[in-house]
């Protein structure tokens, strides 16, 4: 048990220390330009007043060590969770890099310092405080290197100070203290501005990994939501089509005439088990799209018979809310799609149903068609109340109606219009609405069209569709 609480330390550590590894990497990859631009104005800058062959020198140094830096971080990019030798071989790779850096850099500053009677001072202190709080800023993510860094730039401060004060013993009111006991807030300012970077890092890290873990919970729990969809849904399909089955037989007046209460109470439980096959079919419908499960069969309609057609179907629907559905037959015209009907027919029969239900009785509701650079707009058009403006994504998401409350005047699960523009942009098209407040909604589903003067052409393009499998005779 203890060897085992061991390992399982030794894994954490080791997955902690090669996230901090691939965040440094990144900062090392993403800001080499940056620091090569620094050293490189360094160099210009203190060879032009001092001396150009050690500038020189110094350059080449540091650029060989970026040159290290992003060789390590292209190889802790390869390294995989559980790579424990990779892990510390890049580490100590890293420590060893910065250690030759730092020490470059804090050597050629404490030169510069000396050049001159001292005047290079304020150059060397300020390019040497500029490298700590670079170090704070982007170095954070693995501590020891920070600490590491900024451990030999105080040496640096404290030698350019203090050499004066050593040499000279200067009193305690000369410019030479003065230096020193900036240094020293300096150093102060820094190594608290590192603490709080390296703080605000791990908080991060902490953050993510809570995400995750929230993450990874939300994808278990959508995992069993959905198997209960489904299992219940086709649980409830099989009684529920013997019920409604039964209640259609008992209603068709087959068994004889029934009293007029009976009739009434069986026809209102023959439309609630309707309703109820609807919602089951929009919850299965729901599931397969959430697991990328609804399969499409593709074949060339002729959206002018196909309209007819869907209007003939929907009759009964248009009767039960009192309204009638209305064809432009003089706007029908030549045009064909590459869809698949059954589905296509679902979206169209949500659209005309919802119309339906928000017309005024004795209402209309117009279906339409028209073809316009290469697609096809199929409309449907209310004259109800209409949408408010800003109400779209609520129109479109799923178990939501406009008027949720428990007084609403129409029922509905909300997934209609959801499950329509999940087809419909399956389908590679779109569905979308127009409305004016008062004045009724316009509907439209667009396609892209398919050539429709060659039957023989129509085939051979559909047979080149994976998804195709049957094309319909259609008429031209």
């Amino acid at each position: 048990m203890i060897n085992l609480l061991i390992r399982l330390n030794r894994v954490n550590r080791e997955r902690f220390l090669l996230r901090n590894l691939q965040d440094y990497s990144r900062a090392v990859k993403t800001l080499t330009w940056q620091r090569q631009s620094i050293f490189l104005g360094v160099s210009i800058l203190t060879g032009s007043f001092f001396s150009p062959s050690l500038a020189m020198v110094f350059f080449v140094i540091s650029m060989l060590c970026e040159l290290v830096d992003l060789s390590l971080a292209r190889r802790v990019e390869r390294l995989q969770a559980g790579d424990e030798a990779g892990t510390s071989k890049a580490y100590v790779g890293y420590l060893i890099n910065t250690i030759v850096s730092t020490l470059t850099i804090c050597t050629y500053t404490v030169w510069v310092a000396g050049q001159s009677s001292g005047e290079g001072l304020f150059t060397s202190l300020f390019f040497l405080f500029s490298g700590a709080l670079y170090a704070a800023m982007n170095n954070h993510q693995i501590a020891s290197i920070l600490a590491t860094r900024l451990a030999l730039y105080g040496v640096a401060f404290f030698v350019m100070t203090l050499r004066d004060i050593i040499l000279y013993r200067p009193d305690m009111t000369s410019a030479s203290w003065l230096q020193f006991f900036t240094v020293i807030f300096v150093m102060y300012f820094v190594v608290d501005c590192s603490r709080i970077f390296l703080r605000m890092y791990r908080q991060d890290l902490k953050r993510l990994q809570d995400l995750k873990v929230e993450h990874e919970r939300a994808k278990e729990a959508l995992v069993l939501k959905t198997q209960f969809v489904a299992v219940v849904s086709h649980e409830l399909r099989t009684p529920l089509t013997s019920i409604k089955g039964s209640l259609d037989l008992v209603n068709s007046g087959k068994f004889g005439e029934l009293p007029p209460r009976v009739a009434h109470l069986l026809g209102m439980a023959s439309k609630n088990s309707e309703r109820l096959a609807e919602l089951v079919n929009d919850l299965l419908d729901l599931q397969k799209l959430e697991e990328g499960e609804l399969k499409f069969d593709r074949e060339v309609i002729d959206v002018g018979a196909f309209l007819v057609d869907a209007i003939n179907w929907h009759q009964g629907l248009a009767e039960r809310y009192d309204v009638s559905l209305q064809l432009d037959e003089q706007g029908l015209m030549p045009a064909f799609v590459n869809s698949d009907q059954s589905r296509l027919m679902q979206v169209l029969g949500n659209i005309i149903s919802n119309a339906a239900k928000f017309s005024p009785a004795l209402g209309e509701v117009d279906v339409g068609m028209s073809v316009k650079d290469g697609r096809v707009r199929i409309t449907v058009r209310d004259h109800g109340v209409g949408i408010p403006d800003g109400a779209k994504e609520q129109v479109f998401a799923r178990f939501i109606q406009l008027d949720s409350s428990d007084q609403r005047q129409f029922g509905g699960t909300g997934l209609g219009l959801n499950i329509s523009r999940e087809i419909i942009e399956a389908l590679g098209g779109i569905i979308d609405y127009d409305s004016t407040l008062g004045a009724g909604t316009t509907f439209y589903v667009e396609l892209p069209t398919v050539p429709g003067a060659d039957p023989k052409g129509l085939a051979a393009q559909v047979g080149q569709d994976k998804d195709a499998t049957v094309l319909r005779n259609v008429a031209i």
